[in-house]
């Protein structure tokens, strides 16, 4: 019965193919806590420590959707610093891995939100296998 469906289908012009549902991907940014919440259709799927913007340096709050995303990034505003698996979010502002991972906890940088290389490989893999049209961050206080 199937196969009489599908030929009529393809007959008809009104074969649709199917494809993968995808899911909601929000980065939740909690600056007081220097904690990363990821939630996956509304099912938190990690807990990370990150580093927001120290004093003088501010991480904006909002609600964000990804502009761009890179494997490997160097700032052109400090010192050529590495900033693997970036996903920029608000201009010059990203979620990205740091080697500085003894700072992680603290806020630490001039207003990205740095996590440990292997968490931002994770959440970098996430958001690209999604798309950044599905995906959101949101950074509170």
């Amino acid at each position: 019965m199937r196969i009489f469906a599908l030929i009529f289908a393809l007959l008809c012009g009104i074969f649709v193919l199917a494809q993968p549902a995808s899911a909601a991907v929000e980065a939740r940014i909690h600056l007081t806590s220097q904690r990363m919440v990821v939630v996956i259709d509304g099912i938190k799927t990690g807990e990370y420590v990150v580093s927001t913007g120290k004093r003088g340096y501010r991480t904006p709050v909002g609600d964000f959707k990804p502009t761009r995303m890179h494997k490997k990034y160097y700032s052109k505003k400090y010192h050529n610093s590495p900033m693997p698996n970036s996903i920029f979010f608000n201009g010059g502002i990203a979620v990205h891995g740091t080697y500085e991972v003894a700072r992680l906890g603290k806020p630490a940088s001039h207003g990205c939100v740095r996590m440990h290389p292997r968490d931002a490989a994770a959440l970098f893999g996430l958001v690209q296998s999604h798309g950044m049209t599905n995906s959101r961050i949101v950074v509170t206080n």
